[in-house]
């Protein structure tokens, strides 16, 4: 029978104390893990609205440089480390003994978050186009992938909530 746990898979005798550590402290993981998903999806909402605005700014005027500054702080202070805390909890709560890896809904999520994870480095690549005024896209362009990180979302959470399969 396959593991019920990410511990279970990775450590001899199955997790034993780590096993136990994380299902005490099961909720706090997932209290952190939420608190900093919401701060990655905030993020991650905001910034391709930031490139609309930035592809109308004159390169090398104010509004163009008040942007770069936006869009940097945001991806580095609060989109870059909100997602690096939610990978490393969700990867805690993988390694629980409350979830088993081998739900299907569970895969399908995990797809789904790396998905956005590939999603963050993009607008990353666009957030250093637009710092090296280089930037070739639309605002259609980014309209259109701001929904991108919203109908992710929108996946993960029905999956979690709901548990389909």
């Amino acid at each position: 029978p396959m593991p019920r746990n990410m511990v279970a898979l990775y450590l001899p005798g199955g997790g034993g104390r780590m096993s136990e550590f994380l299902g005490a402290v099961y909720p706090w993981l997932k209290a952190v893990h939420i608190i900093s998903v919401i701060s990655w999806m905030a993020g991650m909402l905001y910034l391709p609205r930031l490139f609309v605005y930035h592809c109308t700014a004159e390169p090398g005027s104010a509004l163009s440089e008040t942007l770069k500054v936006m869009e940097s702080r945001l991806q580095r202070v609060i989109m870059t480390p909100a997602m690096a805390v939610s990978w490393l909890f969700g990867l805690l709560l993988l390694a629980s003994p409350m979830i088993d890896i081998s739900e299907h809904w569970l895969q399908v999520k995990l797809v789904l978050v790396i998905a956005m994870s590939v999603i963050h480095e993009t607008m990353a690549r666009w957030r250093r186009d637009f710092a090296a005024d280089v930037n070739q896209r639309s605002q259609r362009f980014y309209r259109i992938a701001n929904e991108v990180p919203t109908l992710l979302m929108i996946g993960i959470v029905i999956l979690v909530i709901t548990k389909p399969f």
